[in-house]
């Protein structure tokens, strides 16, 4: 497995344990809150509970295992767009392209800071090392795209979905309540979405930004099924 540092279009499905360490640091244990769906509902669909001012929030949002999977969903989407603004910098405006590389690979470090946090320096080098090398792949799978070369695209797509299968391993090593498959699947739906957005950019179509708002509106799922295993591997933080 790679480790290319070149930070600019992240699949974000899957900071999925730094997100949800992010979540886990980010989450207090002061209230009492409900456990959310378990992992195997990678693909499950998820409401947040968002109002429309301060005042208009839903109640269980008071809850810690609601305020995690909020908190999940806002770092995964996160990275979903600045990677679309990556994305859309490298092919329509090269010279902005380092500032927004920078960003996100700021987004990269301060995620595995967050495994760091809660599972050990050697998970969060770790981590970041996968989430590194595996935003070179989509740097490799764009170029190709730009370039016209579809047997270099489909390899990078290949590697893509090998490394779906190393960081589910990985995901599940850290908490068992969340299966390496369900991991890959949602991964493999990542790809999918991300990949359309990017073939839309390279392409000049305009359907790029809905393309990239298909890839975020998957994290608030990938969301629930993470807050539900740390639900499970923490209940003293966030148990019914």
């Amino acid at each position: 497995m790679r480790t290319t540092h070149r930070p600019v279009r992240s699949v974000a499905a899957v900071a999925v344990a730094a997100s949800l360490m992010l979540g886990a640091a980010a989450c207090g244990s002061d209230s009492d809150g409900a456990a959310s769906a378990s992992a195997d509902k990678v693909e499950s669909t998820t409401t947040m509970e968002m109002g429309t001012d301060s005042g208009s929030t839903d109640v269980a949002s008071n809850s810690p295992a609601s305020g995690l999977r909020s908190t999940l969903t806002a770092g995964l989407t996160e990275h979903v767009y600045l990677a679309g603004i990556a994305v859309y910098s490298a092919v329509n405006v090269p010279d902005d392209f380092d500032a927004a590389a920078a960003t996100l690979d700021e987004n990269s470090v301060a995620l595995s800071e967050a495994i760091t946090s809660v599972y050990g320096e050697d998970a969060g080098d770790a981590f970041l090392e996968l989430w590194r090398a595996h935003i070179g792949m989509f740097v490799d799978y764009t170029n190709a795209k730009a370039a016209g070369d579809d047997k270099a695209a489909q390899a990078a797509q290949d590697e893509l979905a090998d490394y779906g299968v190393e960081f589910g391993d990985f995901i599940e090593g850290a908490n068992p309540n969340l299966p390496s498959e369900a991991i890959q699947a949602s991964l493999q739906e990542h790809v999918k979405t991300l990949s359309a957005a990017i073939d839309a950019t390279v392409a000049g179509d305009a359907d790029a930004f809905s393309d990239l708002r298909v890839a975020a509106g998957h994290m608030s799922m990938t969301a629930e099924a993470l807050a539900g295993g740390i639900s499970q591997q923490m209940p003293e933080k966030f148990g019914n």
